[in-house]
């Protein structure tokens, strides 16, 4: 779970720090939402840390 948890925060952070000012707005994330903010986590780093 700690690892999904890494993952999901990484994948969230941007969002996080703006949701205040974008009350009421919907955000849907896609693969290429994915892509741009977790892309390089899959293409630096062992992601056997992450996924079990």
């Amino acid at each position: 779970a700690r690892r999904l948890h890494t993952v999901m925060e990484r994948l969230l952070e941007k969002i996080s720090f703006s949701a205040p000012d974008e009350s009421g707005t919907s955000i849907t994330i896609d693969q290429a939402y994915v892509d741009e903010n977790i892309g390089e986590l899959v293409k630096d780093e062992d992601l056997s840390r992450y996924i079990l």
